[in-house]
């Protein structure tokens, strides 16, 4: 498009020339190309300034284009980035419960364990007060894991939006103005 404005800018020039020139006298003197140079100068010069002024609106169009490209590759970046984030968090968030669940299972087989070796060590009592108390706190271990699992995870992205720390009016400057009353 900007080529046909251009284009346009040059063909009336030469247009114009083409005229000076028909128009001029056969016989050219200083007189003559003084009066043929002087319009052709200010034809150039308005020419010239159109030019510049199409030059400067596609600068600033160009401009705005850029700037709006760069700013919508911001975006996809930063978006990129924050599911980069949660995914990491994810993922180690994963390893440290599979961490902390092997502990755990660990830690409930080696009290099994010793609930075993005190029954086949005829401290019947003790080995089935290990057992029982093993196997309840596995029980409980599996019971609240359960209902962690049916709880809807938060996402990062509504944090944003609830304030995290609630506030709550003192209610030690509610007791020392009672007392001062």
């Amino acid at each position: 498009m900007n080529f046909l404005k251009f284009f346009f800018g040059i063909l009336l020039a030469q247009v114009a020339t083409y005229v000076l020139i028909l128009l001029a006298p056969a016989e050219l003197n200083e007189t003559g190309i003084l009066r043929l140079t002087i319009p052709l100068l200010f034809i150039a010069l308005a020419i010239a300034f159109w030019f510049s002024s199409i030059a400067a609106h596609h600068s600033k169009n160009s401009f705005s284009s850029e700037r709006d490209k760069l700013r919508t590759d911001t975006e996809r970046y930063k978006e990129r980035i924050t599911k980069e984030a949660q995914n990491n968090i994810i993922k180690e968030a994963t390893k440290t419960h599979a961490k902390a669940n092997f502990k755990v299972g660990a830690a409930f087989a080696a009290s099994l364990g010793v609930g075993a070796l005190f029954i086949f060590a005829q401290m019947i009592t003790a080995g089935l007060l290990a057992l029982a108390a093993s196997g309840g706190a596995l029980g409980g271990y599996y019971w609240r894991g359960k209902q962690l699992a049916k709880k809807k995870p938060i996402e990062i992205d509504t944090l944003k939006d609830r304030d995290v720390i609630e506030s709550k009016p003192s209610r030690i400057k509610f007791l020392k103005k009672e007392k001062s009353s």
